[in-house]
């Protein structure tokens, strides 16, 4: 364990850290890191180098390179910069390049320098040009700040959803800040800068001067500031090498270091562990680095080569030109394990199972020992934790075969946490290679979280490894190995080498039907890519409708969608794909096209029909369907308020229904247009309202006005069937109580209809007296209901007895009540029976 903790550096009593090499960079840079533009992205990510953006003015003829590395070195693009004058670089939390260029112009990158989009810090950063900038991180998402020519600062909290914000003006600035800071203090993006020995906090509203709780007065003039990578913490550096540490709202001072070097420094950074009570800052000068916390000791450490540090979330990544370090606090697992002469129980059991290997009797000594404090799970805990913060796969495992043997020892200490690590360090180590060039740690690796990292990987186009990972994790297939294969897919259409069938076939073959596979998205980007006869072969696996149409309309394919959606069954979906068709062509190619659709060119009749009953009146014209247009004619006619109109629309239905050879329906119409016209002359004779009417409610309102003669008129006319006009002449009668009338029109010749129904209606309108005139005149089959509808109980029983009819005779005594007409009852009893007994 001596050699273990060799590297292990104290800073106060029990804080220890250590720098390991992550890797030797493969990049074989000639020039020194201080004479490029560096940004790294956090979290393991890749390194954006700016070479030769100093030495414009020396060698007009060099142009600047832009180059991206993976983290261990490898080059993952470059391009010649042929843009302006670049002040900052820095990386987005999706891993894209920021260039903030002198006129105020931020382009974006990918990690393979292919361009995606750029946006503007505004006009009076383009006016007074970029001094300096900077790209923060907050809970907003990825921003950008300026300071101009004018001492003026800008902000961009979000640059995905850009807001520009300008700072208020610092009173008296006449020279650019010593050195400044962009912080977060309740929700709100804020700016720390230092002129000489003041402070200023600029919001959106005002300046003010503020002071550090606890700073030295005679600290001197401010000369570096850093904030720490969870934006909480904030630390100062002064020309007399005194160092603030402190909470960012300012309002509390955590510790503070006085330094022996007073020369300016070239970075600061923080260093810290998430959940550890130190606080501490890394300060790199041209070749020495310091680590300063709440002791009055530092850790110092000798550079090299000219460095460049990256802030991690639990510690400090070293950039040099030939290797790639990690600087972090130890762990309290690593700490209480390995420190010399520890007596943990995570100590011990590691020694136990080393002992069990060399099959020493001290491997039992050591678990007696745990077992009797009864720490043993703790033991294994502590292994599980230390090996999970273990750069080294040969610690790694060392660790957990001490776990697995303490686990033999418990009966009922749960696998999942030792499963889960095992799983976990198998990806970092996966990430860790050389090759693919992500040193997360564990720490980081559960904060990003392993959907990230995916991403992160399909980014790089790590597809296998990607997919390896969603396999032996066993991800769901929509979360996993489905969302890797698109995105392997989208990339697969921008490869110009191969053909369209090719690159289909290829895709289909590896996507299959996998569940949560988009082959319209596919296609979507293939399009983009101009690869339009490609996108259209990947919608032919596409199955659902739904998703082919709307692309095939955006290619202009739109006889192509209208297939589609009539083949999907959905009438929603054809109705948009017509609606799209009538807006994009002429009206007689759009007809045309209709026409070779019989589904679409019945579904846009129907929507004409409730939304354009014009153009329904063209498609019936070119289809020569006389039948339709009649009936349009006729729908036509109601909308006419004027008779003349009505008449109009209705003749030239007539004519259409002659044409179609429909000859009721020309009947039809032909009777409707000698109908208004007699009402219209009703109308003005009689000054009553009889347009609209039916012809059978025409002539029951003139017999209920009186006009017999015009009802008789009309009868005739339009040849109204005898049965029907009685009806309807005794129901207008009875109605206008004309009885006198009625029994006239009752004496005029034989009812086609009988007598029955004038008992009905005159027993309807409560009179007996007249329905009582009808009852003898109906006939005998007819006689009995008649008598009961009049009341006359003793007629209806000789009736039903003259017909010696059983079913009448019970229909009357259903009648009969027992105290009025028990007589009636009694003769119908003896009727009954003597028809019974023969």
């Amino acid at each position: 364990m001596d050699c273990y903790t060799a590297n292990w550096n104290p800073l106060g009593e029990d804080t220890f850290y250590r720098k390991f090499e992550l890797y030797t960079m493969g990049w074989n840079l000639k020039e020194e890191l201080r004479d490029c533009m560096v940004a790294a992205a956090p979290y393991g990510g890749p390194i954006a180098l700016l070479k030769n953006h100093a030495r414009r003015e020396k060698s007009p003829g060099a142009r600047p390179l832009l180059e991206i590395y993976s983290a261990s070195g490898l080059l993952l693009a470059s391009i010649p910069w042929k843009s302006g004058q670049l002040v900052q670089l820095g990386w987005t939390a999706s891993e894209d390049l920021l260039c903030i260029q002198e006129d105020g112009t931020v382009l974006i990158y990918n990690l393979f320098c292919e361009f995606k989009r750029h946006f503007s810090m505004g006009n009076e950063v383009l006016q007074n040009h970029v001094l300096e900038a900077k790209v923060f991180h907050s809970e907003f998402g990825t921003g950008v700040a300026i300071l101009t020519g004018s001492h003026r600062f800008s902000l961009a909290t979000n640059i995905e959803d850009l807001k520009l914000r300008r700072m208020p003006e610092v009173p008296g600035l006449q020279k650019p800040p010593s050195c400044w800071a962009v912080l977060s203090q309740d929700r709100v993006t804020i700016v720390l800068l230092a002129v000489g020995q003041d402070l200023y906090l600029l919001d959106s509203t005002s300046c003010s001067a503020v002071t550090p709780p606890g700073m030295s007065p005679s600290a001197g003039a401010y000369l570096q500031m850093a904030v720490s990578f969870n934006h909480r913490c904030l630390a100062l550096l002064t020309d007399t090498g005194y160092i603030w540490m402190g909470l960012a709202s300012l309002k509390e001072k955590l510790c503070e270091f006085h330094c022996s070097i007073r020369s300016p420094p070239k970075q600061m950074v923080w260093c810290m562990r998430p959940r550890s009570r130190q606080r501490a800052v890394v300060v790199a000068w041209e070749r020495q680095l310091l680590v300063a916390g709440s002791s009055s000791e530092c850790i110092q450490f000798v550079l090299d080569e000219d460095s460049h540090l990256v802030p991690e979330l639990d510690g400090v990544r070293i950039l040099s030109r030939s290797s790639h370090e990690f600087l972090q606090e130890i762990p309290d697992a690593s700490q209480e394990i390995f420190r010399i002469a520890s007596m943990a129980p995570g100590a011990l059991l590691l020694e136990a199972q080393k002992e069990y290997e060399k099959e020493s009797q001290k491997a039992d000594e050591y678990l007696r020992e745990i077992k009797d404090q009864k720490l043993l799970p703790e033991a294994v805990s502590q292994c599980i934790e230390a090996a999970g913060h273990e750069h080294e796969p040969d610690t790694q495992k060392s660790l957990l075969r001490a776990a697995s043997f303490g686990k033999c020892f418990l009966d009922k200490f749960p696998p999942e946490s030792f499963v889960r690590m095992c799983q976990d360090l198998r990806v970092l180590n996966a990430v860790r290679d050389y090759q693919i060039g992500i040193p997360l740690t564990f720490t980081q690796y559960k904060r990003l979280t392993i959907e990230v990292l995916l991403d992160r990987l399909v980014l790089r186009r790590l597809y296998p490894l990607a997919i390896r990972m969603c396999e032996y994790l066993r991800l769901s297939e929509i979360q996993g190995v489905s969302r890797i294969l698109a995105h392997w897919a989208c990339y697969k259409v921008q490869q110009k080498d191969k053909s369209d069938e090719e690159v289909a076939h290829a895709i289909n073959h590896k996507l299959g039907d996998t569940p949560g596979i988009s082959y319209s998205e596919i296609a979507a980007r293939a399009y983009d890519c101009g690869r339009t006869e490609l996108a259209i072969k990947l919608l032919e696996y596409e199955p659902r409708s739904g998703e082919q149409v709307p692309l095939l309309l955006k290619m202009k394919r739109s006889k192509l969608a209208l297939s589609k959606a009539i083949e999907s069954g959905d009438t929603d979906l054809v109705y948009t794909v017509v609606l799209h068709l009538k807006n994009e062509l002429n009206r007689g190619t759009f007809f045309m096209t209709l026409q070779n659709q019989p589904v679409a060119l019945s579904l846009y009749r129907q929507f004409c029909k409730h939304q354009e009953r014009d153009t329904l009146k063209d498609l019936y014209n070119q289809d020569d369907n006389h039948q339709e247009l009649g009936c349009f004619h006729v729908h036509a006619s109601y909308g006419e308020k004027r008779i003349e109109g009505r008449v109009g629309a209705l003749q030239n239905a007539l004519d259409e229904f002659y044409k179609a050879k429909n000859e009721f329906a020309a009947k039809a119409t032909e009777e409707q247009v000698k109908l208004l016209r007699l009402q219209r002359h009703l109308q003005e004779d009689l000054d009553r309202p009889y347009l609209d009417l039916s012809l059978h409610d025409t002539v029951s309102n003139l017999i209920l006005d009186g006009h017999h003669k015009r009802a008789e008129q009309l009868y005739r006319e339009f040849k109204i069937p005898d049965k029907r006009y009685w009806w309807l002449k005794i129901s207008a009668l009875a109605t206008r109580g004309d009885w006198e009338e009625m029994e006239k029109f009752s004496k005029s010749k034989k009812s086609p209809i009988g007598y029955l129904p004038f008992v009905e209606i005159a027993v309807k309108h409560h009179n007996r007296y007249e329905a009582k005139k009808y009852a003898p005149r109906v006939p005998p089959e007819q006689r009995v209901r008649a008598f009961v509808l009049v009341g006359d109980l003793d007629q209806a029983a000789d009736a039903a007895i003259e017909h010696k009819n059983e079913a009448e005779m019970s229909f009357v005594l259903s009648k009969c009540s027992a105290s009025t007409d028990a007589a009636v009852a009694e003769k119908l009893n003896r009727a009954r029976a003597q028809l019974l007994k023969k």
